[in-house]
């Protein structure tokens, strides 16, 4: 094992939003960092790619994990400089007000966060600013307040999707403009790329943790264990932060054990692991008679079902276009999508039902269970996980097609013949993941404290989704980047 005979000051392991976005904070301290990267970069023409990128693999991981049957899968994510932010739809939704509160579904409770939205509120102005979020305000009717206007305009449909959106608006739904950011060039790119360059930062890729070592009474780490290429290497920190995703970061947890943490590190509370959520996730297509694109991103929301309507008083979730199909991961990863438009249509191929089509995207909260979990046996990762709060989400999906069949009614579409092939998003698919490291005030019920600092472990700390005690149905980028900064500052002012 070869022994880095530096000391730094943070060791920050992942660079995506979470580990990416501390890494800005903390570099013009000063401090001595390293990051730690499990992947390469990528060239610049094969980040963003969406549908392509995924079509071909090449950026899915080679592991294996298993499901609650012990059934083999193959996860859909990939280990690279700037994590899923390089290839992710840039999509940066601040969570709702009521959000942080207890709030009642059909199948159960969505847990209140310690902190609420006012806390937060001052880190998704800095962190909209800092991602160069574009959007318009005044639109969504489930809208937190704000005292900032986005920096920069809204996105612009593509013309199809404007044309929808005016007819939803006129059937009495209010269609918004997701906020996006707006200048996704690597090389001016919040994050990684802005701080490699400072000469106190030291960034190490194809280095994979595998390890945390704790000092004798178990309330420090004082080594961290990775794998780069062929070798071993032991680092040393004064404060070591985790942001490798809910999935992993509660794994490194968990194949850390010792006699002072023998279910795992920073799990006095049996917690670690638990609570994994991922939104119920629904994909479908509208076909068009005429073309677009292909190649246009999600520029529409819609949150009028958000928090339930007068039928089903719980909250259902949220609506997007899914931006060109020719592009989009989800169409992409299912092909049984487009197949079944191509039974309906014979004449025409793929590519050319992708670009007379409009994809939508629905997600739905689902709701922490403490059943549902990361496990490590035999040293293989299992994922345990069985959906919940269905209903909800089932409801939220025929609604909206209900919606467009209006929509094709009024445009006399011949083509949709009312049939809108749709495609859940499996377990393999682990998008907007979060949940098992929860934060809280409590250490016999919360990995972490509402710093984010794990009870147990005095210098450890968490900043990717892992510490959501709740998943609401927007996604969590924003959320994840604006907590960043607030740890960050928290790391600044107090140590």
């Amino acid at each position: 094992m070869i022994i880095d005979d530096q000391y730094y000051d943070v060791i920050i392991v992942g660079t995506g939003a979470g580990g990416g976005t501390i890494a800005q904070k903390l570099a013009p301290t000063g401090k001595k960092i390293l990051i730690l990267e499990r992947g390469g970069f990528l060239a610049p023409e094969e980040q963003l790619q969406g549908g392509e990128v995924f079509k071909k693999e090449r950026y899915r991981a080679n592991e294996e994990w298993y499901d609650k049957d012990g059934e083999p899968f193959f996860p859909q994510t990939s280990y690279s400089v700037g994590g899923d932010t390089k290839t992710y739809s840039a999509e940066l939704l601040r969570m709702r007000e009521k959000d942080f509160e207890q709030v009642q579904h059909q199948d159960g409770i969505s847990p209140e966060w310690s902190i609420k939205y006012k806390d937060l509120a001052p880190y998704y102005n800095e962190a909209e600013k800092l991602y160069n979020v574009g959007g318009q305000t005044g639109e969504d009717p489930t809208e937190p307040p704000r005292i900032q206007e986005y920096l920069h305009p809204a996105v612009n449909h593509e013309p199809q999707v404007q044309e929808i959106c005016n007819i939803v608006s006129e059937q009495g739904l209010n269609p918004s403009h997701l906020p996006l950011e707006v200048n996704q060039d690597s090389d001016t790119k919040p994050g990684i790329a802005t701080v490699k360059n400072y000469p106190n930062v030291t960034l190490k890729t194809d280095a994979f943790v595998s390890f945390l070592h704790t000092s004798p009474s178990g309330r420090e780490v004082k080594a961290i264990e990775a794998q780069i290429g062929t070798e071993s290497y032991l680092f040393f920190a004064h404060i070591v932060i985790l942001a490798c995703g809910a999935v992993n970061s509660a794994a490194l947890l968990l194949r850390s054990n010792n006699e002072k943490h023998p279910h795992g590190l920073a799990n006095s509370s049996d917690q670690v692991g638990r609570n994994f959520m991922k939104h119920l996730m629904t994909s479908l297509v509208q076909l068009r008679p005429t073309t677009n694109s292909g190649i246009f991103p999600k520029t529409a929301c819609i949150n009028d079902f958000y928090w339930g309507d007068k039928n089903f008083p719980f909250p259902m979730g949220s609506i997007h276009n899914t931006g060109g199909l020719l592009q989009n991961v989800m169409f992409a990863e299912s092909p049984p999508l487009l197949s079944g438009l191509a039974k309906l249509m014979p004449g025409f191929g793929l590519r050319q039902l992708a670009i007379r089509s409009i994809g939508w995207w629905l997600q739905t909260e689902d709701l922490p269970d403490p059943n549902n979990r990361v496990r490590l046996k035999n040293s293989k990762l299992y994922l345990e996980y069985t959906s919940n709060n269905t209903e909800a989400h089932d409801r939220l999906i025929y609604r909206w097609l209900d919606t467009l069949k209006t929509v094709d009614r009024i445009m006399n579409n011949p083509l949709s013949r009312g049939a809108y092939p749709r495609a859940e998003a499996p377990l393999n698919v682990i998008a907007h993941q979060s949940g098992t490291c929860r934060f809280g005030e409590d250490p016999k019920t919360s990995v972490l404290n509402l710093n984010c600092r794990a009870h147990d472990v005095n210098n450890l700390y968490i900043v990717d989704a892992s510490f959501f005690p709740s998943n609401p149905a927007t996604s969590p980028s924003l959320t994840v980047i604006a907590n960043a900064l607030r740890v960050g500052e928290h790391l600044i002012t107090n140590l």
